[in-house]
């Protein structure tokens, strides 16, 4: 007997094939009826007897397309409907959007063969994507996820693609990013004075791959934004990057023309090639140990042993990496510290003193974003997210709420990011940057707005972090008032705990939050960063916290790890200190430290100050450069042959003391490796004894310390087997994860 049965599908389900795969999977199974997106999803109408439609509904949740991610379903018998056929139906939107956005997803292996293929029609076409590839957030203009809600809806299909579109059995059945040369977006190659260089299409890349091999730089446009590119292989003109971009030491990334070129000069793990092929393909940092081949490694990544290395994922870069044979940098298209240029205007305007050639397209990208970063630990393949962007932004899957409010979170500044609760899903922003720039604050304001627009919902609650002078907290009390929404204040650091809490649910257990970073406006008004607290019960107590130390010189701090080393000296190091500062700076700072009131329990200016012990570095160019050189010393290491340098955790954990009985073993000729390696078993020791003393059976870890990898393997090296340790799995570690931990903050905790 026939039945009429509907079926909601839930999740990450526009922008991934479904419609098409829902209409195919219908037509096999002799279902009439029909397949449409609304503002919750997919809906679907279907007529069978019900044993077909059970075996339907069974196949459709288990074998999905690759790239979708059902997060809910359900299905019920509703009044009977005699179909003529099974059609996709245009979407309707009958009220405000309940669903996951989709994020961009890498070119798969069917269109990356047809551009590579002359007898395709989308030979060297450089947008070529399908319903499983290709740009989606980068281009997304308002939802549920339709042509004309994007910014491909300025090309209009032709005959050919308009057959492809229209046909149930192609890969582009329902396809709303399809185009091809003929109809869709357009490439050209200029000079630094807009000339066109008027080649054809086809022999574009190797153009671009020549002036590569000549030493130049090129701006290219890719689907979320410019890079700037050049020869990997060439000193020079790396160093010239270098100084245009005003970046001295920072790593660029490198881009590898194929996975076999890259396993041919480096060694990957079976995690690492997984990563570098998945649908997110983000930057992978490799040790570049034993590194056979021609990169320039330290022009690439001064003093370090670890390369970040990606591989093509866009058609563009694909056809540019076909005409390659040697590596590129691909680094983001901008001025060190601004945000990653998108619009071909900007990128003319504030790029022509660094490219020599620019590739422009005309398809507007509306969501610009950096390459995403992952790092795996070198003893545990621990997954450690560096920076959260294309490929994983806007939406976060592992949390589930039933808050009624809507609700915005402002983040922290210095690695900006907006978490926003308007309806049943979390969606929280790609890596924006330091708000301290006036390009990234602006991009935040946009970036608050799109989500307003998109969503359709007024924030009714503004959350911000405590500290007074922050960018994002003074916009957040502005917009309170302007919205008259209710503003509320989250600690930086509880933030991050409630962020790990949120990442693995664990708001049901008794845990122990270990919160090591640089710098977070604490509730006594000093400068927190080497936290513990207890979370119980919906509330958390700090309970205890690296023993303060002076901050000196504010921001100054943080950009010489020479003063975080002054701060925590002794007068036993003053001969330590005189090769560091002037004798007049050493006289001024030395009074400023008698008369300073400001403290800290940082443990980023701990590392900082370590660093500077060992003579690492004294000076930062970018952010934690002192950390990441220190643990870059580090090449492995046995556990049994690494000692504390605190005796006991009972008075206070120490700073001074740590640095006093390093002093001590620099003095005593103790190579750096094996002091940076007590230093860091010094660390996660303190940790595990602090969990055992007071009984926690969980440890949660949140912050930018907990980016170094060798102290992640060594606190899972040392764990016991009663307690269990939770590392962030699908944010970052570092303050983009501030937005969703205030977010978390304010849902879960009992003020």
């Amino acid at each position: 007997m026939l039945k009429t049965y509907k079926i909601y599908i839930s999740g990450q389900v526009q922008g991934v094939g479904f419609r098409p795969f829902v209409y195919n999977l219908a037509t096999k199974h002799l279902i009439k009826g029909s397949v449409s997106n609304d503002e919750n999803g997919v809906v679907i109408y279907a007529t069978q007897t019900r044993d077909n439609i059970k075996l339907f509904y069974e196949e459709l949740l288990k074998n999905p397309p690759p790239v979708s991610h059902i997060l809910a379903s359900e299905i019920k018998p509703t009044n009977f409907f005699k179909f003529d056929n099974f059609k996709i139906i245009p979407s309707s939107k009958n009220g405000n959007i309940n669903l996951p956005l989709t994020p961009d997803f890498a070119i798969c292996e069917a269109c990356k063969t047809e551009i590579n293929n002359s007898t395709n029609r989308r030979y060297n076409y450089p947008f070529t994507t399908c319903v499983n590839c290709g740009p989606r957030w980068a281009i997304t203009q308002s939802f549920p996820f339709e042509r004309n809600h994007t910014s491909m809806d300025m090309f209009t299909m032709c005959d050919d693609c308009e057959k492809e579109y229209t046909n149930p059995g192609d890969r582009r059945f329902h396809s709303q990013t399809n185009t091809c040369s003929t109809c869709g977006i357009q490439l050209h190659l200029e000079d630094t004075n807009s000339k066109k260089i008027t080649i054809n299409i086809s022999i574009t890349f190797k153009k671009v791959a020549q002036f590569l091999t000549d030493g130049k730089i090129i701006a290219i446009k890719n689907t979320s934004g410019y890079l700037l590119c050049c020869n990997a292989e060439d000193s020079e003109v790396i160093q010239k990057l270098r100084k245009l971009k005003n970046r001295p030491n920072k790593p660029f990334a490198v881009l590898y023309p194929s996975l076999e070129k890259l396993q041919k000069e480096l060694k990957l793990n079976e995690l690492q090639v997984k990563s570098l092929t998945s649908k997110e393909h983000p930057i992978t940092i490799i040790s570049s140990e034993n590194y056979q081949g021609n990169l320039v490694l330290n022009e690439i990544a001064p003093k370090l042993n670890q390369l970040g290395v990606m591989l093509p994922y866009t058609g563009i870069l694909q056809l540019l990496a076909n005409e390659l044979d040697f590596p590129i940098i691909a680094t983001s298209g901008n001025i060190h510290g601004s945000p990653i240029i998108s619009n071909n205007e900007d990128a003319i305007e504030k790029l022509k003193n660094v490219a020599d050639y620019f590739l422009h397209h005309n398809l507007k990208i509306t969501q610009p974003q950096d390459d995403s970063v992952l790092k795996f630990s070198f003893k545990f393949k621990q997954p450690v997210l560096f920076r959260r962007s294309r490929g994983f932004a806007p939406n976060y899957f592992g949390a589930q709420l039933k808050s009624t409010e809507k609700i915005i979170a402002m983040g922290a500044d210095l690695k900006s990011s907006i978490t926003f609760y308007p309806n049943q899903y979390i969606y929280s922003s790609q890596y924006l940057g330091n708000l301290e720039n006036y390009d990234v604050y602006n991009r935040f304001i946009a970036m608050v707005n799109s989500y307003i627009k998109i969503f359709e919902q007024q924030p009714q609650v503004i959350l911000i972090d405590k500290h007074p002078l922050y960018h994002s907290s003074e916009f957040g009390r502005d917009f309170a008032k302007k919205n008259k929404a209710k503003l509320i204040e989250i600690q930086h650091h509880k933030a991050h705990f409630t962020a790990i809490l949120g990442d693995h649910n664990l708001f049901k257990k008794k845990v122990l939050g270990v919160i090591f970073d640089g710098t977070g406006y604490g509730d006594d008004k000093a400068i927190w960063g080497g936290e513990f607290f207890n979370y119980e019960k919906n509330k958390i107590k700090r309970i205890n916290h690296l023993e303060y130390f002076d901050w000196l010189l504010g921001d100054k701090m943080a950009k010489e790890p020479r003063i975080s080393l002054l701060s925590l000296a002794t007068s036993e190091m003053d001969g330590i200190l005189s090769v560091k500062f002037t004798p007049n700076e050493l006289k001024t700072y030395k009074t400023l430290k008698t008369l300073n009131r400001l403290k800290t329990s940082s443990v980023g200016r701990l590392f900082d100050a370590v660093a500077s012990l060992l003579n690492i570095t004294d000076y930062n160019s970018y952010e934690g450069e002192a950390a990441i050189l220190l643990e870059n010393l580090v090449t492995g290491y046995n556990i049994k042959n690494c000692k504390s340098y605190l005796n006991s955790i009972e008075k206070g954990i120490s700073s001074k003391e740590i640095i006093k009985q390093i002093a001590i073993d620099v003095k005593k000729g103790k190579s750096k490796q094996k002091i940076i390696l007590n230093f860091l078993f010094t660390l996660a020791n303190t940790i595990i004894e602090m969990a055992k003393t007071n009984n926690y059976k969980y440890i949660a870890f949140s912050g930018g310390v907990f980016q170094n990898t060798t102290l992640v393997d060594m606190l899972i090296e040392l764990v016991p087997k009663e307690i269990k340790l939770y590392f962030h799995k699908d944010l970052s570690p570092n303050d983009e994860n501030i937005s969703f931990g205030q977010l978390m903050y304010y849902i879960h905790i009992k003020k």
